[in-house]
Protein backbone atom coordinates (compact mmCIF):
# COMPACT_ATOMS: atom_id res chain seq x y z
CA UNK A 1 0.00 0.00 0.00
CA UNK A 2 1.50 3.70 -0.80
CA UNK A 3 2.19 5.62 1.94
CA UNK A 4 -0.06 9.23 2.04
CA UNK A 5 1.82 12.82 0.50
CA UNK A 6 3.41 14.25 3.85
CA UNK A 7 3.38 17.50 1.69
CA UNK A 8 1.21 20.02 -0.15
CA UNK A 9 2.28 19.51 -3.88
CA UNK A 10 1.64 23.14 -4.53
CA UNK A 11 3.95 24.31 -1.95
CA UNK A 12 6.69 22.45 -2.58
CA UNK A 13 6.32 23.44 -6.54
CA UNK A 14 6.52 26.76 -5.63
CA UNK A 15 9.50 26.20 -3.51
CA UNK A 16 11.12 24.34 -6.83
CA UNK A 17 10.19 27.71 -8.65
CA UNK A 18 12.19 29.78 -6.20
CA UNK A 19 15.48 28.08 -6.22
CA UNK A 20 15.27 27.09 -10.37
CA UNK A 21 14.35 30.70 -10.50
CA UNK A 22 17.25 31.91 -8.34
CA UNK A 23 20.10 29.65 -10.02
CA UNK A 24 18.21 27.93 -13.50
CA UNK A 25 18.08 24.53 -14.48
CA UNK A 26 22.12 23.45 -14.79
CA UNK A 27 23.07 25.13 -11.69
CA UNK A 28 20.61 23.49 -9.59
CA UNK A 29 21.19 19.89 -8.54
CA UNK A 30 18.64 17.52 -7.37
CA UNK A 31 20.22 17.25 -3.54
CA UNK A 32 19.85 21.04 -3.60
CA UNK A 33 15.79 20.33 -4.56
CA UNK A 34 15.71 17.92 -2.04
CA UNK A 35 17.12 19.78 0.47
CA UNK A 36 15.12 23.32 -0.21
CA UNK A 37 12.05 21.75 -1.01
CA UNK A 38 12.26 19.78 2.48
CA UNK A 39 11.15 15.82 0.74
CA UNK A 40 12.30 13.21 0.13
CA UNK A 41 14.28 12.62 -3.64
CA UNK A 42 12.24 9.68 -4.09
CA UNK A 43 8.77 11.44 -3.48
CA UNK A 44 10.13 14.25 -5.92
CA UNK A 45 10.36 11.42 -8.50
CA UNK A 46 6.95 9.99 -7.80
CA UNK A 47 5.19 12.90 -7.60
CA UNK A 48 6.79 15.35 -10.39
CA UNK A 49 9.29 12.68 -12.54
CA UNK A 50 12.54 13.59 -13.24
CA UNK A 51 14.73 16.89 -13.04
CA UNK A 52 12.98 18.03 -16.10
CA UNK A 53 9.77 17.04 -15.73
CA UNK A 54 9.61 18.93 -12.37
CA UNK A 55 11.66 22.14 -13.96
CA UNK A 56 8.32 22.42 -16.59
CA UNK A 57 5.87 21.74 -13.76
CA UNK A 58 7.59 24.74 -11.92
CA UNK A 59 7.68 26.64 -15.33
CA UNK A 60 3.79 25.87 -16.07
CA UNK A 61 2.60 26.68 -12.26
CA UNK A 62 4.86 29.79 -12.67
CA UNK A 63 3.31 31.13 -15.67
CA UNK A 64 -0.14 30.02 -14.24
CA UNK A 65 0.43 32.32 -11.38
CA UNK A 66 1.60 35.22 -13.72
CA UNK A 67 -1.73 34.85 -15.72
CA UNK A 68 -3.69 35.23 -12.57
CA UNK A 69 -1.69 38.39 -11.27
CA UNK A 70 -2.47 39.87 -14.83
CA UNK A 71 -5.58 38.98 -14.90
CA UNK A 72 -6.46 40.34 -11.41
CA UNK A 73 -4.55 43.69 -12.59
CA UNK A 74 -6.64 43.80 -15.57
CA UNK A 75 -10.25 43.14 -13.03
CA UNK A 76 -8.73 46.08 -11.06
CA UNK A 77 -7.44 48.90 -13.36
CA UNK A 78 -9.85 51.16 -15.04
CA UNK A 79 -7.21 53.03 -17.31
CA UNK A 80 -5.87 50.83 -20.33
CA UNK A 81 -2.79 52.95 -19.97
CA UNK A 82 -2.94 52.95 -15.97
CA UNK A 83 -2.80 48.47 -16.40
CA UNK A 84 0.12 48.38 -18.97
CA UNK A 85 2.17 50.53 -16.71
CA UNK A 86 1.14 48.37 -13.12
CA UNK A 87 2.00 45.46 -15.55
CA UNK A 88 5.62 46.90 -16.47
CA UNK A 89 5.90 47.77 -13.06
CA UNK A 90 5.80 44.86 -11.46
CA UNK A 91 8.84 43.86 -13.09
CA UNK A 92 10.41 46.42 -10.51
CA UNK A 93 8.97 44.94 -7.46
CA UNK A 94 10.48 41.47 -6.47
CA UNK A 95 8.41 41.57 -2.81
CA UNK A 96 11.22 38.04 -1.55
CA UNK A 97 11.08 36.99 -4.97
CA UNK A 98 13.84 36.40 -7.55
CA UNK A 99 14.77 39.15 -9.33
CA UNK A 100 13.41 39.30 -13.32
CA UNK A 101 11.13 36.42 -14.56
CA UNK A 102 11.54 32.83 -14.28
CA UNK A 103 10.03 32.27 -17.84
CA UNK A 104 12.71 34.98 -19.16
CA UNK A 105 15.45 33.36 -17.79
CA UNK A 106 14.52 29.76 -18.81
CA UNK A 107 13.62 30.65 -22.01
CA UNK A 108 17.53 32.84 -22.22
CA UNK A 109 18.64 29.58 -20.46
CA UNK A 110 17.44 26.77 -22.17
CA UNK A 111 15.15 27.84 -25.20
CA UNK A 112 17.74 27.13 -27.86
CA UNK A 113 18.80 23.49 -26.57
CA UNK A 114 15.28 22.38 -25.37
CA UNK A 115 12.20 22.58 -27.63
CA UNK A 116 9.79 21.54 -24.40
CA UNK A 117 11.05 24.83 -22.59
CA UNK A 118 10.93 27.03 -26.41
CA UNK A 119 7.33 26.09 -26.67
CA UNK A 120 6.19 26.90 -23.66
CA UNK A 121 8.33 30.55 -23.18
CA UNK A 122 6.69 31.12 -26.97
CA UNK A 123 3.46 30.18 -26.10
CA UNK A 124 3.42 32.62 -22.69
CA UNK A 125 5.13 35.60 -24.72
CA UNK A 126 2.03 35.20 -27.41
CA UNK A 127 -0.67 35.03 -24.82
CA UNK A 128 0.62 38.30 -23.16
CA UNK A 129 1.27 40.28 -26.96
CA UNK A 130 -1.84 38.91 -27.43
CA UNK A 131 -3.23 40.71 -24.36
CA UNK A 132 -1.29 43.79 -24.95
CA UNK A 133 -2.71 44.11 -28.11
CA UNK A 134 -6.28 43.87 -27.18
CA UNK A 135 -5.55 46.51 -24.23
CA UNK A 136 -4.36 48.67 -26.84
CA UNK A 137 -7.32 48.12 -29.08
CA UNK A 138 -9.67 48.77 -26.12
CA UNK A 139 -7.59 51.97 -25.12
CA UNK A 140 -8.18 53.33 -29.19
CA UNK A 141 -11.74 52.63 -28.73
CA UNK A 142 -11.89 54.74 -25.11
CA UNK A 143 -9.95 57.75 -26.72
CA UNK A 144 -6.80 56.78 -24.10
CA UNK A 145 -4.50 55.25 -26.95
CA UNK A 146 -3.68 57.01 -30.43
CA UNK A 147 -5.66 55.28 -33.28
CA UNK A 148 -2.88 55.15 -35.44
CA UNK A 149 -0.99 53.27 -33.72
CA UNK A 150 -0.91 49.56 -34.76
CA UNK A 151 -2.37 47.08 -31.85
CA UNK A 152 -0.59 44.25 -33.21
CA UNK A 153 2.86 45.53 -34.02
CA UNK A 154 2.63 48.19 -30.91
CA UNK A 155 2.28 44.98 -28.83
CA UNK A 156 5.31 43.39 -29.81
CA UNK A 157 7.02 46.91 -29.57
CA UNK A 158 6.19 46.58 -25.68
CA UNK A 159 6.59 42.72 -25.19
CA UNK A 160 10.29 43.32 -26.75
CA UNK A 161 10.50 46.13 -24.20
CA UNK A 162 8.87 44.74 -21.36
CA UNK A 163 11.35 41.65 -21.29
CA UNK A 164 14.31 44.07 -22.00
CA UNK A 165 13.16 45.69 -18.10
CA UNK A 166 12.68 41.83 -17.14
CA UNK A 167 16.01 40.91 -18.17
CA UNK A 168 17.87 44.94 -17.28
CA UNK A 169 16.02 44.33 -13.46
CA UNK A 170 18.62 41.56 -12.65
CA UNK A 171 21.71 43.86 -12.98
CA UNK A 172 20.26 47.36 -12.49
CA UNK A 173 19.50 48.63 -9.18
CA UNK A 174 19.25 52.41 -10.27
CA UNK A 175 14.85 52.71 -10.05
CA UNK A 176 14.70 55.92 -11.61
CA UNK A 177 16.93 54.79 -14.64
CA UNK A 178 14.13 51.83 -14.54
CA UNK A 179 11.40 53.78 -13.79
CA UNK A 180 12.55 56.45 -17.24
CA UNK A 181 12.68 53.17 -19.10
CA UNK A 182 8.83 52.38 -18.22
CA UNK A 183 8.23 55.97 -18.98
CA UNK A 184 10.03 56.60 -22.37
CA UNK A 185 8.46 52.80 -23.29
CA UNK A 186 4.89 53.76 -22.66
CA UNK A 187 5.11 57.47 -24.27
CA UNK A 188 4.79 55.89 -27.78
CA UNK A 189 0.69 55.59 -26.41
CA UNK A 190 0.25 58.83 -25.69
Amino acid sequence: MARPKEFEVNEVLDKAIQLFWAQGYEKTSMQELVDFMGIHRRSIYDTFGDKHALFMKSLERYEAKQTQKINFMVERQKSVKELIRAMFESTLRNEGEPLGCFIVNSGVELGVLDPEVAHLVEESYSKTEELLAKLILEGQQTGEIKTNLEPKAISHYLMNAWLGLRTLVKTRTDQQKLTDIIDTTLAILD
